[in-house]
């Protein structure tokens, strides 16, 4: 099914965030905010805790940092334990999601008091986007961020993709603590059993790939040009060894190479996308101002692509966009954001002059705070 046949076909219920309330999060010893369902705008300097309460509306999205992954670097310094709540409204249906924190015990993530026996199973109930300004380490890093980019849009709409991850990644661990295991001995039967039990998951997981990048191409062309108002011509490429064959065959053909270097070489975990501007590597070429524009669409792309397939109204977190973007630019993107696709958003900015400026004209629900020093204060 098209995008737009898909659009229609699945009209989903809106949903967002009316409070949070955090203990010992990151900068934030105390602190209970109420949001809008429109646009959030939060104000004030650098390193008062702005781009932390973003992370606190994806953490009870994802169940885990955009910031960083590691649970550890979450709680409030000097504090034994950390804890979120967010109280949501989705379509008719009011509730809540805590998540508790207790260095060295196992994170508990309870959704209207009802406890999830994983983490993976609250991925997808609220879906979300963050671009922020590091994500142009995406175009010019590893492939790593690349990867991630792909799994996490892919896991907030398909279960059966972020279980077939977790269990891919599970044995490729084991697979790679097995070669490390052999000396001039190599128990290639025991190799071979792990390589069929990979092969499934790593099929599932590459097609879904594909699929994705496919049906992004045209709206990320789309979004580029419409952000950026030229007709440089950008796109993407997916990379990956199943193009070539399946993956227990490419493992057999590289075993004498995983063995040398003792670790697995050819799969998914190695797949990689390359983005590309007048059909050269952007890395290499692209300007900073055409860095910015890329990241912003590719990120506002994302949020189409889980828009039209989801069942649930993505939430929209921007940080620090106004320094990354011209004025003319900022028009443009906030035009965009006040149509009614979209559901909450929230953003991050330095000057509340500024935000007031370029919001006047913004047609929907719109509340700004500032923020100061780990405290927020509703200025409208």
């Amino acid at each position: 099914m098209g995008f737009f046949l898909s659009y229609l076909a699945s009209r989903m219920s809106t949903s967002y965030w009316n409070k949070i309330i955090l203990t010992n999060f990151r900068n934030y010893s105390k602190q209970e905010v109420g949001f809008c369902p429109g646009l959030n705008c939060l104000t004030g300097k650098n390193g008062v805790g702005k781009t932390n309460l973003l992370d606190s509306v994806y953490y009870l999205c994802m169940a885990k940092s955009r910031l960083n992954g590691l649970d550890k670097y979450v709680i409030h310094h000097e504090s034994g334990f950390m804890r979120l709540e967010g109280r949501y409204t989705q379509g008719e249906d009011k509730g809540n999601v805590v998540v508790k924190l207790i260095p060295g015990k196992s994170k508990q993530i309870e959704k209207n008091n009802v406890l999830y026996k994983k983490a993976a199973e609250h991925v997808g109930f609220i879906p979300v986007v963050m671009i922020v300004p590091d994500d142009t380490e995406m175009i010019s890093g590893g492939s790593e961020e690349r990867r991630r980019f792909l799994n996490v849009t892919l896991s907030q709409l398909d279960k059966i993709y972020l279980n077939k991850l977790i269990r891919y990644n599970s044995l490729l661990k084991q697979r790679n603590a097995l070669l490390k295991q052999f000396g001039d001995r190599i128990d290639t039967k025991l190799l071979r059993t792990y390589d069929e039990q990979m092969s499934e998951p790593a099929k599932y997981i590459f097609e879904k790939r594909k699929k994705f990048i496919e049906e992004l191409k045209p709206v990320f062309k789309n979004r580029y040009n419409e952000i950026a108002r030229t007709n440089e011509s950008v796109n993407l490429e997916y990379r990956s060894h199943l193009s070539n064959g399946i993956f227990e065959e490419l493992c057999k053909e590289n075993l004498r190479k995983d063995c040398i270097l003792q670790r697995t070489n050819m799969g998914i975990h190695k797949d990689d996308i390359i983005f590309l501007m007048d059909d050269n590597p952007m890395k290499r070429f692209a300007s900073q101002g055409q860095l910015k524009s890329f990241v912003l669409s590719l990120g506002l792309s994302r949020f189409h692509i889980l828009d039209v397939h989801g069942k649930v109204k993505p939430i929209l977190l921007l940080d620090d966009i106004f320094d990354k973007l011209d004025k003319d630019r900022v028009a443009q993107l906030l035009e965009l954001l006040s149509n009614e696709g979209f559901g909450q958003i929230f953003l991050t900015d330095t000057h509340e002059s500024r935000v007031r400026e370029a919001t006047g004209n913004f047609n929907r629900e719109l509340r700004i705070f500032k923020v100061e020093r780990g405290q927020v204060e509703v200025l409208r």
